[in-house]
């Protein structure tokens, strides 16, 4: 990572970020690059919100949403006003190899994008079906609810695409046109979640209940306005360097282990499950 080559000071390359892992800032940086060619379209012109963790994530984060003091003047940012913080605020925009280093170096471990791009802020491109287990529902139940929900898509004539969160569940998304609005798009997975509630007793569609034992819930609420998603292939703050990785839908079922794609394993994946998500774009209507 000679500086000849780049833009970028980077600093404290030493530093272990994850210390179960042994996993050191360099090694954080050079996994950023590697998944550069795969992740720069899905993040380009979206206004990123960043988790960083300057001394390991065995000590205190934070989650930043303004570009830092000491920005550099070649970095993209994006000023829009923020009704939850009644100000300005100035997204980071990562378009090119640069920042998405630079990010890196700012031990920026997760990267989380919103549902809609900089052009149409107020109009999302993506809507997310975020499914998490409530013990004892385990990964497995998240896949019998993914697996379901696609059938029910594919009913309807919608292409959806899944990832592991990187965590404990799955996220599936389906990209649309341009037009529609965040009520609309939150509507749709409402009820999509009710829909599905009403097949499968693990199912539940309703803040209320997303703590009941034993289910899944189908966040309705994260196709909102302002909220985000993590990006695919962002590392995630685990022990084991996990990342939120674009599966082929054939590689979801039973026994799938989401710990097992982490820092180490998926630069070596040569699948690009994702690589046509953006070009895909639906109207929502059912056909």
């Amino acid at each position: 990572m000679s500086k000849n080559l780049t833009k970028v000071e980077f600093t404290n390359l030493d530093k272990i970020l994850y210390p179960e892992s042994g996993i050191t800032k360099a090694k954080v940086i050079e996994y950023y690059i590697k998944m550069a060619p795969k992740m720069l379209d899905l993040m380009a012109t979206r206004p990123i919100v960043l988790t960083r963790y300057p001394n390991g994530i065995d000590k205190e984060g934070f989650y930043e949403k303004d570009a830092p003091v000491g920005t550099p003047a070649w970095v993209e940012t994006f000023k829009t006003y923020s009704e939850t913080a009644k100000r300005d605020i100035s997204y980071i925009v990562c378009n090119d190899v640069d920042t998405l280093m630079w990010l890196a170096n700012l031990t920026a471990l997760e990267i989380h994008v919103p549902l809609s791009r900089t052009d149409s802020y107020q109009s999302p491109d993506l809507i997310l079906f975020d499914m998490d287990p409530e013990p004892p529902a385990n990964i497995d139940s998240v896949v019998d609810v993914a697996m379901l929900l696609k059938e029910r898509l594919d009913a309807i004539g919608l292409r959806s695409y899944v990832k592991t969160s990187g965590k404990k569940g799955l996220h599936v998304v389906l990209p649309i046109v341009k037009g529609h609005t965040f009520r609309q798009t939150r509507d749709f997975v409402h009820k999509m979640g009710r829909d599905l509630a009403k097949e499968s007793k693990i199912i539940v569609s309703e803040a209320s209940r997303s703590k009941a034992p034993g289910t899944v819930f189908v966040d309705y609420a994260q196709n909102s306005h302002g909220k985000t998603m993590v990006c695919a292939y962002s590392l995630r703050i685990t022990p084991q360097a996990t990342v939120s990785t674009p599966l082929e839908w054939k590689a979801v079922k039973k026994g799938l282990k989401p710990e097992e794609f982490n820092i180490f394993s998926v630069p070596r994946i040569e699948e690009s499950p994702w690589k046509r998500l953006l070009e895909d774009q639906q109207k929502l209507e059912a056909k």
